[in-house]
């Protein structure tokens, strides 16, 4: 028997989803329990045990729900502008109230699980050739060398602001973003960042 994608299920599955990222927003990787998100969402803990298995699945199936939404690419005209957009996006979202905390427990998630960690490393491989787009046009209007690895200039501009957050434990201002996407426009313009 086929299932449909608007019924029961569908709703399930939202449910869940929705009350794991509550839960990580409120309390963090090492608070998230398959009870809570069972207790949150309304779902009975043994069908979330059945269809995530742990925490862990629980945070993979977040993930590719995040994976698949849209992330609004800038288009300015310019790789510089439009790195410094991406970069923008990123830190004012670990700045925000409600996203930034469970995009911390993503990270801390992988830090703790393969399982996770795997999940994560595909909604960056999705977001960096998502974000490419800029590096492409940015080739078409003849500012980069043809041959230019799109999804590494993106980790190129991007790398630092994580480094501060999860590394150093710095702040990350607007001025630290630019710098960082900066470095990174300058790098492909000089043909340093190609495909291998």
């Amino acid at each position: 028997m086929e299932r449909r994608p608007g019924g029961r299920s569908a709703r399930v599955r939202d449910a869940v989803r929705q009350a794991t990222l509550a839960e990580l927003g409120e309390h963090g990787y090492s608070g998230l329990t398959v009870e809570s998100v069972a207790i949150r969402s309304g779902v009975h803990k043994t069908t979330v045990y059945r269809r995530w298995g742990s925490v862990e699945g629980l945070i993979a199936d977040a993930l590719e729900l995040a994976r698949e939404e849209p992330w609004p690419m800038p288009d300015t005209g310019s790789l510089q502008d439009d790195l410094r957009g991406i970069v923008r996006l990123v830190q004012s979202g670990f700045a925000d109230p409600v996203a930034g905390p469970i995009s911390t427990a993503f990270v801390a998630a992988a830090v703790l699980s393969g399982d996770a960690a795997r999940s994560l490393h595909d909604f960056f491989t999705a977001r960096h050739e998502q974000a490419a787009v800029v590096v492409r046009r940015a080739v078409e209007r003849g500012e980069l060398p043809p041959d230019t690895d799109g999804a590494e200039v993106i980790r190129m501009a991007v790398a630092p602001i994580y480094y501060r957050l999860f590394v150093t434990h710095e702040p990350v201002t607007e001025r630290d973003a630019e710098r960082a996407a900066d470095a990174a426009a300058a790098a492909a313009r000089a043909g340093v960042i190609r495909v291998v």
